[in-house]
């Protein structure tokens, strides 16, 4: 059986740093952090006062205001870029057989805001058991691809993966594959997540994965610089639209790129910790690469995982080293998450987006933030420091990790007729 060649026709943002594919681009290649105070409750007694918030969202531009009541924001945020990525693809009940289009999801949490709001709601009663009717369906991490189905009547394969923070790149790489094996024309695919919450934010400050650099907010997420003490909570959704490529000609699609392929494996090691030698990262830019048929010294341009960690950059920046070698030394390497922070679970989506949009502007996005140079890091690798940078990009990787050990690459290239 032939594969079939699987192509990228539209894209849709909804991030800290825009509300939609141009103003994320131009906060990308500005170098424009989305880091802040937090707005959405009193953060007085926190360890960490800021996060990525999306900003001057208006939910009754999607949908009317009870409606929008039946949705966590996390599914209000999938419908928002989905909307984007649908229209910017040109689909249309005309163009598309709806049978043969699905909606892949990713969501490292789901609606953790209604989990947390009904729990303390019912811990204020008298204990008797009473709940919202859509207390279920607003959380369940399934229901965001669900509400894009039934808004726009698609009726193929429809489901969320969840491995944490590679949960869309994990989207991403299944609707690939359901794609080229032919059992779909179109999937939407992505991932939201909106975790900037009381519990979200405890949660994961009594891991001390948070960065507390509550002083200086909008420099906190600075990965690969030596002073760097954790990532900063992001929230948002990314939205592509993967067409088989034939499909997508027979119907004068616009087309960004192609996706060459796919990688997954696990680190098998720590609950939380990344590998200190990225044995389980080196493994997935092995897989992807095999898997899209091309040699380390075809790849221009890396988005890196880059949390803003003390053991997760070093980690991943060896690995890179181990599987390039020299060819490391000349390719950008970068971290778009020390301006959006990290959305978890809609991470790789809007970073595979930032790759795709570099691609097509010949114009690789800044690591900003860096200010002091970490003696662990090999001094040779150009990680994109502080300003963006031109260049052609005819091959592009994008690495997302998660807790547990989780690991997704996807590779993307420029199309070839």
């Amino acid at each position: 059986m032939q594969l079939k060649r699987v192509v990228v026709t539209g894209l849709g943002a909804l991030t800290p740093i825009g509300n939609s594919i141009e103003e994320y681009w131009d906060g990308l290649v500005n170098g424009r952090s989305g880091a802040a105070p937090i707005t959405y409750y009193d953060t007085e007694k926190h360890k960490t006062k800021f996060a990525c918030e999306v900003k001057n969202f208006d939910v009754e531009q999607y949908m009317d205001r009870k409606e929008s009541r039946r949705l966590d924001k996390f599914s209000q945020y999938a419908i928002a870029a989905s909307d984007e990525a649908i229209k910017d693809a040109g689909i249309s009940d005309d163009n598309v057989d709806k049978s043969r289009v699905g909606v892949i999801w990713g969501a490292g949490i789901g609606g953790l805001e209604t989990f947390q709001d009904e729990v303390l709601n019912y811990a204020k009663g008298d204990g008797t058991p009473k709940f919202n009717p859509f207390f279920i369906p607003k959380m369940i991490a399934d229901i965001a691809p669900a509400h894009i189905s039934m808004r726009n009547g698609y009726m193929g394969p429809n489901y969320t993966t969840v491995s944490a923070c590679a949960s869309s790149a994990n989207a991403l790489i299944d609707a690939f594959n359901y794609i080229r094996l032919g059992m779909c024309d179109v999937i939407i695919s992505g991932g939201s997540e909106a975790a900037v919450t009381i519990a979200g934010m405890g949660g994961f400050n009594s891991m001390h994965a948070l960065s507390t650099r509550n002083d200086s907010p909008a420099t906190a997420s600075r990965p690969f610089d030596a002073t760097r003490d954790g990532f900063v909570l992001g929230e948002g959704a990314g939205a592509l639209v993967l067409e088989e490529y034939e499909h997508a000609k027979a119907r004068g699609a616009k087309i960004y790129c192609e996706i060459g392929g796919g990688g997954l494996s696990s680190d098998a090691y720590h609950l939380t910790a990344p590998h200190p030698e990225g044995v389980g990262v080196i493994a997935v830019m092995k897989n992807t690469l095999r898997d899209a048929g091309m040699n380390p010294n075809d790849v221009d341009h890396i988005n890196t995982h880059g949390t803003s960690t003390p053991l997760g950059d070093v980690a991943e920046l060896k690995a890179i080293s181990a599987v390039f070698g020299d060819h490391a030394k000349t390719m950008n390497i970068n971290s778009t998450k020390s301006m959006t922070g990290h959305l978890l679970g809609a991470a790789g989506a809007i970073e595979a987006i930032a790759v795709i949009l570099a691609m097509k502007h010949g114009i690789v996005p800044p690591t900003i933030n860096h200010e002091v140079v970490d003696e662990n890091i090999d001094p040779s690798l150009n990680l994109t420091l502080n300003k963006a940078q031109k260049r052609e990009i005819n091959v592009a990787m994008s690495n997302t990790f998660g807790f547990g050990g989780h690991n997704a690459c996807v590779l993307f290239r420029k199309i070839e007729a």
